[in-house]
């Protein structure tokens, strides 16, 4: 690597931790924020330059300075995205930024009832939550007028170890619901942190990228596959009719959605080979990551 790399990170959550070890280990330095300072404090104790951020609490100044590379993974709120409102005239000031990411949503094409979507497909938003995600984005690279090199990078269903059909399944709340050509597309969490860093390599400012494996599949499907791992019975099959009655506002919104997502650019301009192509791959790999002693990474788990 040539030159001394600073990635700042707007959100340290799950996502983005998983991209900072990544080039922590490659030395570089990582700076970020959270939304409590407990959780600020772990980042510290960690290694990671951390400071509490939220809409009216701007970041201390020079928090930003010497940052080359900028990540930003927080969710838009009612008002649109809190980073661009309280810092993107300080990002766009930044004299060697040289990539900035958003990551969004796959949510934000909508439902297009399991039909194949692609990044020149419109974007129809069916709730406040993806409405909010299309404003965030243009948001976003409505600074590339101004030369900030930003990329879009569209994420699906997210999942990992410690986020995982796994976990629901030990914890008695996974639910095995069918509803007829419902199917979504997902992403494990290593799979994103290396999109990234392909972005990194071979940037493209405006570029626009939906990041999700290879196998869009029905949710029920998902989990009988997992409990087959752990060898448990499945949840009983719920029909989607009367299991949306008790489901929640935000898991509503979710099934309302359909749509198989394809990642063919991500592979065409940057070259990215998944190490997760489907979700059994993902799966058996996180059971026996399970299995192994575990190593520290230097960034503790955020959730």
């Amino acid at each position: 690597m040539i030159g001394a790399r600073r990635l700042f990170v707007f959100g340290l959550g799950y996502s983005a931790q998983a991209f900072a070890r990544r080039v922590r280990i490659k030395g570089w330095r990582v700076a970020g924020t959270a939304r409590t300072e407990a959780k600020a404090v772990a980042l510290r104790d960690a290694g990671i330059e951390a400071f509490v951020f939220e809409r009216g609490r701007k970041l201390p100044a020079g928090a930003l300075a010497g940052t080359t590379h900028l990540l930003v993974s927080l969710p838009p709120d009612e008002a649109g995205d809190p980073a661009a409102a309280e810092h993107g005239g300080d990002v766009a000031g930044l004299p060697g930024l040289r990539w900035l990411g958003y990551l969004s949503t796959t949510g934000v094409y909508g439902d297009r009832g399991g039909e194949w979507v692609d990044e020149r497909s419109g974007l129809h938003p069916t709730g406040k939550r993806q409405e909010a995600r299309v404003a965030a984005e243009r948001a976003w690279l409505d600074l590339l007028r101004v030369g900030v090199p930003v990329h879009v990078f569209r994420l699906a269903g997210i999942y990992g170890p410690g986020r995982s059909v796994f976990d629901q399944l030990r914890e008695g709340t996974a639910r095995r619901i069918v509803r007829p050509g419902q199917v979504f597309s997902r992403i494990h969490v290593d799979d994103i942190a290396a999109t990234l860093e392909a972005s990194i390599g071979a940037p493209d400012p405006g570029g626009v990228y939906n990041v999700c494996d290879d196998e869009p599949a029905a949710p029920a499907d998902v989990v009988a596959f997992a409990a087959a791992l752990l060898g448990v019975e499945p949840p009983a099959e719920e029909r989607y009719e009367r299991a949306q009655a008790t489901m929640s506002e935000m898991a509503r919104s979710f099934w309302r959605d359909s749509k198989r997502v394809s990642n063919l650019r991500i592979k065409d301009a940057l070259r990215v080979r998944l190490t997760y192509p489907d979700y059994r791959a993902g799966l058996r790999a996180i059971l026996d990551a399970e299995k192994r002693p575990k190593v520290p990474m230097g960034v503790p788990p955020m959730r």
